[in-house]
Parts: structure tokens; C-alpha cells; sequence
């Protein structure tokens, strides 16, 4: 394993740490800026939104750049904008700095999805991601608990302090062990042309596809996941205070599908993905049907975090696929879609619960919004046979000249990630 993978991966460990970590001290940052509840929230969907806005107009901005550089600049916004939060003196420059955090998220791990599939061999690329994703899981397993003890007993800025650090840790590790892996830019000098040649990846509709499968497949995880704390008190009977403990085996789900999904989508993509959301589907309708069984519950929260992170490398490997000579925008577009299906998930629940379904109703939207998904995932599947069986993806013509020696090559060779070397036609427009 290329030892740069690891500080991509301490990078995703710090991002995930600053996304999820805020959840356990809203009450305290909330006191302590003496906001609502409900203000204390837009930290959380504050940050979502600027991931999105970060997956797509930062990494637009910067495809023409060598990617190492840029992956170190990303993570020094990072901690500039930990470093913010852990200082803000008001609610105000703590929203600035979870804003100014968050732009890196997404550039980050689409940039780094790139590099991470470029230092691998192509049969082992999904892997590649995988790996760097374990800080992600990591994050929820280790991270989000110890941060919050942490946060509870020296102050709620000490978790931001401790998470600058692990930045900085992160950067160095960048700059020292990622090997340089080129740009995406079409021509020396030219912005327009990189950026023209990005956006050519969107032609495909299986680029589309691949994408609203991450929405929704994603997001059904995640509307089950939001209000797991209400359905694990109310109708399961768990006390509050074993709440952390069960989201921690949730979190070893996560690692273990993260990494089983990882390997299977590297031997075929499309089949690993249609398994894990049948799967979740499954999952997720027996934990709505049996969640006020203490023993079935246990098992279904590490089974909803084993197959809904099970999806994440493969459908990050199936965008940059499609996206062939240039991944890099559709891969941070497809992180931005993670954080859409987050927003699609947590609403739908929050609607249900609103009507008055009960707390079990936001698994049975999870499960009805993931089935979605699996429809759309079975239509690309059939598609891609369809329209390019057996044919090599072939890049645009404007586009080859450049990719040639600049970086493009990961993009070209995630067309050939499967262990069944299938290859595809890219659909044109």
C-alpha cells in the first residue's frame, strides 16, 4: 500500500471529525453563544451546503493546477478555518469558519479520490479509495465519541484545537509522502481548456446516473441515520446515555463495509453496487419492522452502516469511470452529491416524523428512497451493457492531445478499474 494513501486518509479522518463531531456539543456551543437549538443547527446544514458549493466551484477553479499542491492548499483552508472556529469569540465568525472548513470537504476528497486511484495499480483502484475513506469511518468510529468526551470535559474548543492539530498533521504528510500525479489541465497555461474539458465529463449519462444513484442511495442511509437517537430511545427503549455506544457499532459497520466495498468494486463495479443497495433495502425494512426488538436493532445498525458505506468507493470509482480523461470535477461533483442525498435523507425523515408516522418512519423513507436508488442503479447497469459492451471508452477528441503526461491517465485508467477489465463506451451527447 503506497504510504501516501495514510495521509489522505488523516485528512479525511480531520474532515470527518469536523463534519460530524459539532452533532455530540451543540448543546454546549449553543450555551456558550447563547443561541437557539434550532440556530446551533445551521452549523451543521451551513456546513453541508458549503460542501456542495465547495465539490463543485472550488474544484472547477483549481483543475488546471498539479493536484499535490493543490490537495495542500485545500487542507491549510482546512485548518484556517478550524482555527477560526476554535477562536470565534460569536456565533457569527464560528459560521464563517465551519463555512471556510467545509469548502475544502468536498474539493478534498474529490481531488483525493483522484490521486488516491493514481497511485495504484487500475485493478486495485476502488481499494485505493477505500483506504482513503477510512478516515471518514474512522472519524465516526474513534473520532466523533473521543471528540465529544473531549469537548464535554475541557471545553467544546478544544475539540477544534485538537482537530487543527490533526490538520496540520495532515498537510505535512501531503507534502511529504503524495507523490506528485499531474493535473487536469488540456493544454500548459490554459484555465479555459481544463475547465472545458471537466465539464465535457458530464456528456455522459452515465456520469448522471452514477450521480443521482449517490443521492439516493446515500441519502437513505443517512434519513434512517438522523434520527436513529429518537428511534433507539423512544421505541427501542435504549437509554440516552447507550446512544454513543450503539453509533460506535454503527461506525464499525461503516469501516467493515467501507472496506469490503471497496474490494468488490474492484472486481466489478456495477454487481458490487447493485448487492449493497438490494441489501440496504432489506436492511432497512427489517429495522423499521423490528425496531423495538433490543437484540434485532443491534445487528440492523451495524448491517445500515456495513452495506450504506459498502456503495461509497464504488459509486465514487463508477463516476470517475464514466468520466474517463476528466475526473476531477465529476468526482468532487459526486461528493457533493453524498452531501445532497445527507440533506434529501435528514429532510424526508424530518417531514415523516412532522406528520406524525412515529420514529420509525424516517427507515421506511430511508428504505423507499434507497429502493429509488437501486432502481436507478439497475437502469444505468442495463445501459452501460447496452450501449458499449465490449468497447473501450474512447476520450473526446479535444480533450486527448493534453491528457496525455498531465494527470488524465487515472481518469482513463478507472475506465479499466474492474478485475474483469469490462470495458464501456462513454455516451455522448
Amino acid at each position: 500500500m503506497p504510504i501516501g494513501l495514510i495521509a489522505l486518509a488523516l485528512g479525511g479522518f480531520g474532515i470527518g471529525l469536523t463534519e460530524f463531531v459539532i452533532m455530540g456539543l451543540l448543546p454546549e456551543v449553543a450555551a456558550d453563544f447563547q443561541v437557539s437549538e434550532a440556530s446551533a443547527g445551521w452549523l451543521i446544514s451551513g456546513y453541508a451546503l458549503a460542501v456542495v458549493v465547495g465539490a463543485l466551484l472550488l474544484t472547477a477553479a483549481v483543475t488546471r493546477f498539479e493536484r499535490k499542491p493543490v490537495l495542500a492548499v485545500l487542507m491549510v483552508l482546512f485548518i484556517a478555518g478550524n482555527l477560526v472556529s476554535a477562536i470565534a469569540p460569536d456565533y457569527a465568525l464560528m459560521m464563517t469558519g465551519r463555512i471556510i472548513a467545509a469548502l475544502a470537504h468536498g474539493a478534498f476528497f474529490g481531488i483525493g479520490a483522484v490521486v488516491a486511484a493514481s497511485m495504484v495499480a487500475p485493478t486495485r483502484k476502488a481499494g485505493a479509495i477505500a483506504i482513503m475513506f477510512t478516515g471518514l469511518t474512522a472519524a465516526n468510529v474513534l473520532g466523533v465519541p473521543f471528540g465529544t468526551m473531549l469537548g464535554q470535559a475541557a471545553g467544546w474548543r478544544s475539540t477544534f484545537w485538537a482537530i487543527t492539530g490533526i490538520g496540520v498533521l495532515a498537510l505535512l504528510g501531503i507534502l511529504t509522502l503524495v507523490p506528485k500525479t499531474g493535473t487536469g489541465e488540456a493544454a500548459p497555461g490554459s484555465a479555459r481548456g481544463a475547465l472545458r474539458r471537466e465539464l465535457r465529463a458530464f456528456r455522459s449519462g452515465q456520469v448522471w446516473l452514477s450521480i443521482l444513484v449517490t443521492i439516493l442511495g446515500y441519502g437513505g442511509m443517512f434519513g434512517a441515520f438522523t434520527y436513529i437517537a429518537f428511534t433507539l430511545t423512544e421505541v427501542t427503549g435504549f437509554s440516552a446515555s447507550t446512544v454513543p455506544w450503539l453509533l460506535i457499532l454503527f461506525g464499525v459497520g461503516l469501516f467493515i463495509g467501507n472496506t469490503a466495498g471497496g474490494k468488490a468494486a474492484d472486481r466489478n463495479v456495477d454487481r458490487t453496487l447493485l448487492v449493497a443497495l438490494a441489501a440496504l433495502v432489506v436492511v432497512l425494512v427489517v429495522f423499521a419492522l423490528t425496531a423495538g426488538s433490543q437484540p434485532v436493532t443491534i445487528a440492523s445498525m451495524v448491517l445500515l452502516g456495513g452495506f450504506g458505506f459498502a456503495t461509497v468507493p464504488g459509486l465514487q470509482m463508477r463516476v470517475m469511470k464514466y468520466a474517463t480523461t476528466a475526473p476531477t470535477l465529476a468526482s468532487g461533483a459526486n461528493i457533493g452529491a453524498f452531501n445532497v442525498g445527507n440533506a434529501l435523507g435528514a429532510w424526508m425523515g424530518g417531514v415523516t416524523i412532522t406528520a406524525g408516522l412515529g420514529y420509525t418512519s424516517p427507515i421506511w423513507a430511508g428504505a423507499g428512497i434507497t429502493l429509488l436508488g437501486l432502481g436507478v442503479m439497475v437502469f444505468a447497469a442495463v445501459a452501460a451493457k447496452r450501449h458499449g459492451a465490449g468497447q473501450a471508452p474512447r476520450p473526446e477528441a479535444s480533450g486527448t492531445a493534453g491528457a496525455a503526461g498531465t494527470g488524465a491517465a487515472p481518469g482513463a485508467d478507472a475506465g479499466r478499474a474492474d478485475g474483469e477489465r469490462e470495458k464501456v463506451d462513454v455516451q455522448r451527447a
